[in-house]
């Protein structure tokens, strides 16, 4: 149908604009269809997010081992050996736990929106969050998480090593208050069975015509002018009322 691909590329685009986030001038959405047939779209989070989260989560954790410091200074060798013991937990279990048991999340991914799931869009496991914060060892190499950022930038989905292998993929958290909603308008019947597909396509164009100009909508219309029996106009408020038949406005 000729709206499929001009209404993916649409819900895309005013994706990234509900979150406040521009628009991508390449296609980062990473694409998986769910054994129901349905295709989920996560849009992937670059290197710069990225970094940003974990300087926030990196100050967490320094103000943790400081406010830790302090504590077991006084403790003399056993507070060296529980400094220790702290440590390994805080730089290590940190990120594992959280991601683990907080939706994908650290406190720095959770302030910048992020959140790290499974390749197939599912929620993020134990054994993938161990597997992909462990291989951080190789993503510092040789300094500063170089490999980590040629990675990133040599990945259309941007991921690091340790996503790569653990198969994992960090992704921006959009917001579904910002879903668009098909204009009230009569319904009308369908003149002819759609495939689902098909009617997929005719629910986005009403949803996104609300954001489009009467003449870019009546350029989309007179694309099924044969579906509607209008052109122009005429023919958008045609496929308005399908769309609202559809979504069993009756």
């Amino acid at each position: 149908m000729p709206l499929q691909a001009d209404a993916r590329q649409e819900r895309r685009t005013h994706a990234h604009a509900a979150q406040g986030l521009p628009a991508p001038m390449l296609d980062t959405y990473r694409e998986v269809v769910t054994p129901e047939g349905v295709a989920l779209h996560l849009p992937a989070a670059g290197p710069v997010p990225r970094a940003l989260a974990w300087g926030i989560d990196f100050v967490i954790r320094g103000t943790i081992m400081l406010v830790m410091g302090m504590l077991l200074g006084v403790l003399g060798g056993l507070g060296q050996g529980l400094y220790l013991v702290g440590m390994f937990l805080v730089f290590w279990a940190y990120p594992i736990v959280l991601e683990a048991a907080w939706h994908g999340q650290t406190p720095g991914k959770r302030v910048l929106g992020l959140r790290v799931v499974s390749g197939d869009g599912a929620p993020l496991g134990w054994l993938p969050a161990i597997v992909r914060n462990l291989l951080r060892t190789v993503d510092m190499l040789p300094v500063g998480y170089a490999a980590a950022l040629v990675s990133c930038l040599c990945d259309r989905h941007g991921r690091r090593l340790g996503d790569r292998v653990a198969n994992t993929v960090v992704v921006h958290v959009l917001s579904h208050r910002a879903h668009p909603q098909v204009p009230v308008v009569p319904p009308q019947p369908l003149p002819q069975p759609l495939q689902l597909p098909e009617q997929v396509a005719l629910v986005a164009f009403g949803e996104r015509s609300v954001r489009l100009a009467p003449a870019r909508q009546a350029e989309l219309a007179d694309l099924l002018s044969p579906l509607t029996g209008a052109r122009g106009l005429a023919g958008a408020r045609q496929l308005l009322g399908m769309a609202n038949w559809v979504l069993g406005r009756r």
